[in-house]
């Protein structure tokens, strides 16, 4: 890849930086798309779903915590809360794990299963419609319920 100048001053932006840019409103427009899709259809966030299906994926439903962060993307907080939510919709069940007693295994449950496949055409739906669409920046997130 051949390197660019930047301008400093002049106004002008630099090839890398506008993909770039265009990858964070891709980025940003395809969330809040599938967050009030999942939201609306099956009061998820696309987090919690992510979640949902990494473990639908696997043939004992059930993985370390470390393991689901690296496959989500999301600090080991920010997941940790995502999971306390599942938890409390009884979609997942946390459990110490037999081979390592310091860490934590999340098992999906039947209900947690359900609303997976569940929700699995409705994300997929907006991939299908967003993810290679020219971008539109139609998105509006829903109102926060103070999470």
């Amino acid at each position: 890849m051949a390197a660019t100048k930047v301008s400093v001053g002049t106004g002008e932006t630099n090839a890398d930086v506008r993909e770039w840019r265009e990858l964070l409103a891709r980025h940003a427009d395809l969330t809040c798309a599938l967050d009030r899709a999942l939201q609306v259809g099956h009061s998820l966030g696309m987090s919690e779903y992510e979640v949902l299906e990494r473990l639908a994926e696997l043939p004992e439903h059930s993985a370390k915590v470390a393991t689901i962060a690296k496959s989500v993307h999301l600090s080991q907080s920010a997941l940790s809360r995502v999971i306390g939510r599942l938890e409390v919709a009884g979609l997942v069940e946390r459990h110490m794990c037999p081979e390592d007693r310091r860490a934590i295994n999340v098992r999906l449950t039947d209900e947690g299963l359900q609303l997976q496949g569940e929700a699995q055409p409705t994300q997929r739906r907006v991939l299908a419609e967003r993810l290679h669409a020219p971008l539109v920046k139609t998105c509006e997130p829903l109102p926060s319920t103070g999470d």
